[in-house]
């Protein structure tokens, strides 16, 4: 908390010494060169972000972007660093697990008043995108990308057995059948892979909304896992343990379930739309696996997350800053990131192209869902409650303890975090 505290009063600095900087000596002068920072951590995105950063050089030629790839397993320790000494990129992607936690911090320059002015329009990027990125009903996110998850299957598999492919009359009873009747013990095959703890967003958040339950409540104050509905929603998974229609913990711990997917050992997974590429360059699956809509609970619902380009508080650029930021929400940004078929652009309308680039696959499935799609669960502190969910659910998955337990151990300890985390403010 004292480190935050102290990012508070770094950033006060350094938009005071913004303020009176701009005052004198107007930064967006159109004689002066100006070089944002732009921090991201994949570099499969690099090509196209640079793409992107070009176009925008042509239209603004004082502005230049020096792009900052750092891996994601370091990233988030640089950012904290780099906030801490009010050093942050001026703009930079963030994700909704850590999104609360540097915008409640007031590290992010708040854009809904910059877009309003600006006539932007929010509807131009589904809306379930952009309510994970406000907070307090502002936001502070410009939504780059989006992901839902759908269930894939094996064809090959299905064909073999005599069975119709998954398609949107699927409900849980469907796939529980299914995933009964391919599952193979003598030749090590199973219906279907529940690797709940390692993989929340493609897994478990999917099921305790389709129960009609949820991960925390609207005002993030408490957790939902002591819920009848959450339970539900993760015995799902734990029942197909159970029924040995999918390998243990143990086994999905020596091998992951996207491996075992992909060596044709597991029929069907539930995982993202950024698997298409991964699947598609496999030599396995690339011709031998399709998508097709998640099974419907009591009701349908998937997850969505993404990420969003952020202005930091601290940056002394903050006018060219949001005009950068105002390009990357742009169609014509987003029309580049889809030809390359690496993420779902957000803005509305453009994700046909990506869509198009695969043909392989069905992936028309991951945009259809937008209609019930529901914000990735995030607070302030989602990092410190996650790190419950695995170490406790994988105890109700194996057996250990029953699933209902699990869940309300975990309710427990998230509910505590979340109260921590509102006295501290």
């Amino acid at each position: 908390m004292k480190k935050w505290i102290s990012m508070l009063t770094v950033a006060g600095v350094a938009l005071a010494m913004t303020a009176c900087s701009s005052s004198s000596t107007p930064s967006g002068s159109k004689d002066k060169p100006v070089e944002l920072s732009y921090g991201l951590w994949d570099q499969n995105q690099a090509p196209a972000m640079q793409e992107i950063a070009k176009k925008f050089t042509e239209s603004h030629p004082n502005i230049t972007v020096k792009i900052e790839v750092t891996p994601f397993d370091q990233y988030w320790t640089k950012l904290e660093t780099a906030a801490t000494g009010g050093t942050l990129p001026d703009v930079f992607w963030i994700n909704a697990a850590n999104f609360v936690k540097y915008a409640s911090n007031k590290m992010l320059v708040p854009l809904s008043d910059k877009a309003k002015t600006d006539n932007m329009s929010l509807d131009n990027y589904p809306k379930s995108l952009v309510d994970l990125y406000s907070l307090n009903g502002t936001l502070y996110g410009m939504p780059k990308d989006f992901d839902t998850i759908g269930l894939w299957y094996n064809k090959k598999m299905f064909d073999d057995a005599g069975m119709k492919y998954p398609d949107d009359t699927w409900d849980w009873k469907k796939l529980q059948e299914a995933a009964q009747k391919l599952t193979n013990p003598s030749k090590g095959v199973w219906g279907m892979a529940s690797a709940l703890a390692k993989s929340q967003q493609t897994t478990f958040y999917n099921t305790i909304l389709q129960a009609g339950g949820y991960v925390i409540s609207p005002d993030k104050k408490t957790s939902g896992y002591d819920k009848p509905e959450a339970i539900e929603g993760l015995k799902f998974w734990s029942d197909l343990i159970k029924n040995q229609w999918s390998p243990t913990v143990a086994q999905m711990t020596d091998t992951a379930a996207r491996n075992l997917f992909e060596s044709g050992k597991v029929a069907m997974l539930m995982d993202g739309s950024w698997t298409q590429i991964e699947f598609n360059q496999n030599e396995y699956t690339k011709d031998k696996v399709d998508v097709a809509p998640l099974p419907q609970g009591k009701v349908r619902a998937t997850v969505i997350h993404g990420l969003s380009n952020v202005m930091a508080a601290s940056s002394k650029k903050q006018k060219e800053a949001w005009e950068f930021v105002k390009f990357l929400g742009s169609k014509e940004a987003a029309d580049i990131q889809a030809r390359t078929g690496t993420v779902i652009p957000a803005f509305n309308g453009t994700q046909d192209a990506w869509v198009k680039s695969n043909p392989n696959f069905h992936l028309q499935v991951f945009i259809d869902e937008l209609k019930y799609a529901v914000p990735y669960p995030s607070s302030k502190e989602t990092a410190k409650w996650q790190n419950e969910e695995k170490a406790t659910f994988n105890k109700g998955l194996s057996g250990e303890i029953p699933m209902e337990e699990a869940a309300k151990q975990v309710a427990a300890k998230m509910n505590a975090i979340l109260k921590e985390e509102q006295n501290s403010k």
